[in-house]
């Protein structure tokens, strides 16, 4: 079983050895300095994953009657509006992946171009934080094929995935992030098919991300756009993604 340390786990672990989240604590954590050196803890975390495991290494691959008879959807299940209906109502027709940022080559791919590419068939078991898996199949070119298309510059160390989707209502719609590393790790796939099938709008059609070695929240869906850029302190909460800005998820979700 792999152990994710999250800063969430952090406070209930703290919480659960010594009783400590009692009015007095709970003040304590209000505490801006007090939560500035616990949140500080993501880098440590994240440089203590990548030396005890072997980022090149593949998550496990499953048979096909290992695969789970349902995949839940999570997160939002219809990113709604005018452009995304529209998108649907053709089929997906007239929809682009753009790829921009700090390449040399911006893209403005349609799915079909992007079906046309050669692809990766992988059968991966999704773990969600929320603590429910799924093994499913998932069909896609990998993201390091579509960042050689671009032409990504070296100066790159991040990959944003910006989606079509606004969780909950949000203002901004979700976004995650991945390093250069991952973006590049064979089992990183930008997957238009499931189980044999197009991708489900409620699974995140028409495509989305596959970072196999990464826990749920980081396979963004609705993707509609892939930035290549050199930090993320400039993009939104700044903190790489959804769910790292507004619930302090660690940025690092690697399994």
């Amino acid at each position: 079983m792999t152990t994710i340390i999250t800063r969430r786990a952090l406070v209930t672990g703290a919480s659960a050895g010594a009783g400590l989240l009692l009015s007095g604590c709970d003040r304590l954590v209000q505490n801006d300095t007090f939560r500035g050196i616990l949140y500080s803890e993501d880098k440590i975390h994240r440089s203590l994953q990548q030396a005890l495991t072997d980022r090149a290494s593949l998550a496990p691959e499953y048979r096909a009657d290992q695969m789970s008879p349902v995949f839940r959807a999570n997160g939002t299940l219809n990113p709604g509006g005018e452009q995304y209906n529209g998108w649907v109502a053709e089929n997906f027709a007239s929809f682009r992946l753009v790829i921009d940022g700090l390449v040399n080559r911006p893209q403005s791919l349609s799915l079909a171009q992007i079906r046309s590419m050669p692809a990766r068939t992988q059968i991966t078991k999704h773990d969600c934080v929320e603590g429910w898996t799924a093994i499913g199949k998932w069909h896609g070119p990998t993201v390091g094929a579509l960042l050689k298309l671009a032409d990504v510059r070296s100066t790159a160390r991040y990959i944003v995935f910006h989606c079509a989707d606004h969780y909950h209502g949000a203002v901004n719609p979700y976004y995650e992030s991945i390093d250069m590393f991952d973006a590049f790790h064979p089992q990183t796939i930008l997957a238009w098919a499931m189980n044999g099938k197009n991708v489900t709008v409620p699974h995140g059609a028409p495509l989305r991300l596959r970072a196999e070695r990464h826990l749920g929240y980081k396979q963004a869906k609705y993707v509609m756009r892939m930035e290549a850029v050199s930090s993320f302190a400039h993009i939104q909460g700044g903190q790489g993604g959804y769910w790292e800005d507004n619930v302090d998820y660690d940025w690092y979700a690697g399994l």
